[in-house]
C-alpha cells in the first residue's frame, strides 16, 4: 500500500513526539524526541530545531536520518526516511513553526527558554508502515463533517440583532454542535487593550469581566496574532488559567475576576473573531478529550469567528445608530430606603458595591455617570446616543464597543445579584434599575485623577 504523508496528518498534531534517529561520522547513533515537527508538504517535513547540537553536527557529517511518527488515534507507527536540505530562520516556515513553538512555550511558562533557532527541512525520501508489537487501539466514532454543524451553530445567531442575544445563541449552538467541553467568548477592549470574557458555557462559573492580556496564553496569543492556535494534547502543559485560578473571596478582595478553567482539558482552540481588518475578540474552546478538535474542525470554527465578529460589529453598529422613539423621561427617585454604598476609585474607573467588585475601565465609568444622573436628576432612561455623545465619559473614539460595555456591565450586576440593574428596553435604549438608594463615594471629587 502506497501512504503519503497527507494521509498522516494526525502523526504531525504533537500528542505524541517523533523520534529522530541520525548517524555520526563514527556511525555512532543518536536518538532524539521532537515536539514538533511540520508537514510542509507532500515532500517534505520541517524539524524545529532548539537544542539540537548533536543531532546538528550528525546531520552535518551525514546528511540522512530516519524519522518515527505516531498516529494518536491508533497507535499506528510509522517510518520516513530523510536527507537534510537546509536550516531556516526566517520565512514563513519558521514563523509558522515559531507561532506553535510560543503556544506551547506560553502554556508551560517558558517563553523565554523554549525559543526556536531554526528550522531544519527534509526531504522525505521513503514512507512505509511500521508493525508494531501491540494491536493498535481502535479508531473513535467517526462523528461526521463539520460543515453542517458550522451551518448549524451560524443559522442559530445569524438573525439576531441584540449583543447579547448574538453571544449566547452562538454559545448554545457551539455546545451543542460540537458537544466539547467548555467555550468562552471574549471581546477586545481597545481602552484597556486586553480581551474580556462576555460569556461562557460548561464551566462552574461564567467568568464574566475576567480578562487576558494580548500575547498571554492561547488566548491571548490567538488574538495578538490574529491567528487559530490549537493544542491536541494538554497533559503535559501547565494550562492557560490554572496559575491565575482564585476564589470568590479573592475576586471580592481584588479589582479582577478570575479566568474560568475547564479542569482536565486535553484539547484547546482559540480563534481570532476578526472581521474588517480588526480583531473583535477571540473564541475558545476547551474538551476533556485529547484531539477533540480535527484540523476540519478548526476550519470550521474559524468561520464560525468570522461570522460572529461580523455579526457583533453589525449589532454595535445598529446600536450607534438607533435613536429614541420618544423624549427620555425623567424620573423621580426610588424608594429611599435601604442604602446601597457604591465606591468609584478614578483612577481605573474600578467600581465596588458594599465593598464587592464590580467592574472596571469604561463600563465602571458609565454606571457611575447613570448612578449620579439618577441622584441629581431621578433620570433612570439612557439612550446609546446620549451617552455616546456625553464628553464627561470620555469613550474612547467612535469605536467605542458601547453595546459591549453596556453587556458586560448589565451581565456583571446580575451575575453579582447587586441590587442596581440595567434592563434593555430597546435597541439603543436602556433603563437603569436600583432597588434602593445610592450613595455614590468616588476618589475623583477628592481631587484624585
Amino acid at each position: 500500500m502506497t501512504l503519503s504523508l497527507t494521509e498522516l496528518a494526525a502523526c504531525f498534531e504533537g500528542v505524541i513526539p517523533s523520534i529522530l534517529c541520525t548517524v555520526g561520522a563514527d556511525g555512532t547513533p543518536n536518538i532524539s524526541y521532537l515536539s514538533h515537527v511540520t508537514r510542509l508538504d507532500d515532500e517534505h517535513v520541517g524539524l524545529s530545531d532548539q537544542f539540537f547540537s548533536k543531532t546538528a553536527r550528525n546531520i552535518r557529517e551525514n546528511p540522512r536520518a530516519a524519522l518515527l511518527v505516531v498516529n494518536p488515534h491508533d497507535g499506528a507507527q510509522y517510518r520516513l526516511d530523510l536527507q537534510y536540505c537546509e536550516t531556516v530562520g526566517s520565512g514563513p516556515v519558521f514563523e509558522r513553526m515559531a507561532a506553535d513553538l510560543r503556544a506551547t512555550s506560553a502554556q508551560v511558562g517558558m517563553t523565554d527558554v523554549m525559543r526556536l533557532r531554526g528550522v531544519a527541512i527534509h526531504r522525505v525520501l521513503g514512507l512505509r508502515a511500521v508493525r508494531s508489537p501491540l494491536a493498535a487501539a481502535p479508531p473513535e466514532a467517526w462523528r461526521g463533517s463539520a460543515l453542517p454543524r458550522m451551518a448549524a451553530v451560524v443559522d442559530a445567531f445569524a438573525d439576531r440583532t441584540e449583543l447579547g442575544e448574538i453571544v449566547d445563541a452562538a454559545l448554545d449552538a457551539l455546545e451543542a454542535a460540537f458537544r466539547h467541553g467548555a467555550t468562552m467568548i471574549l471581546l477586545h477592549d481597545p481602552a484597556r487593550d486586553c480581551f474580556v470574557t462576555l460569556g461562557s458555557r460548561g464551566y462552574g462559573r461564567t467568568g464574566i469581566g475576567a480578562d487576558v492580556l494580548p500575547g498571554e496564553g492561547l488566548i491571548g496569543l490567538s488574538g495578538k496574532e490574529g491567528r487559530a492556535i490549537r493544542v491536541s494534547d494538554a497533559s503535559r502543559l501547565r494550562r492557560f488559567g490554572a496559575a491565575v485560578e482564585a476564589s470568590s473571596e479573592q475576586e471580592n478582595r481584588t479589582r479582577s475576576v478570575a479566568l474560568p478553567s475547564l479542569p482536565g482539558a486535553m484539547s484547546q482552540i482559540a480563534l481570532p473573531m476578526a472581521t474588517q481588518g480588526r480583531i473583535r475578540g477571540v473564541l475558545f474552546l476547551e474538551s476533556p478529550k485529547r484531539l477533540a478538535f480535527s484540523a476540519e474542525d478548526e476550519a470550521a470554527l474559524a468561520l464560525i469567528a468570522r461570522q460572529l465578529a461580523a455579526a457583533i460589529a453589525l449589532s454595535e453598529a445598529d446600536a450607534a445608530e438607533a435613536a429614541p422613539d420618544a423624549p427620555i423621561p425623567r424620573r423621580p427617585s426610588e424608594v429611599a430606603s435601604p442604602h446601597i454604598r457604591v465606591v468609584h476609585h478614578a483612577h481605573d474607573d474600578s467600581v465596588f458595591i458594599e465593598h464587592d467588585y464590580l467592574i472596571k475601565g469604561v463600563p465602571g465609568r458609565i454606571l457611575i455617570h447613570m448612578l449620579e444622573a439618577f441622584l441629581s436628576a431621578g433620570q433612570v432612561d439612557f439612550s446609546n446616543r446620549e451617552i455616546r455623545t456625553d464628553r464627561a465619559l470620555r469613550l474612547p473614539g467612535l469605536k467605542d464597543n458601547l453595546e459591549t460595555r453596556l453587556l458586560l456591565l448589565r451581565r456583571r450586576l446580575e451575575e453579582k445579584n447587586a441590587p442596581i440593574r440595567l434592563l434593555r428596553l430597546s435597541r439603543g435604549r436602556i433603563r437603569l434599575h436600583v432597588a434602593g438608594h445610592p450613595i455614590v463615594m468616588s476618589d475623583r471629587k477628592s481631587g484624585a485623577q
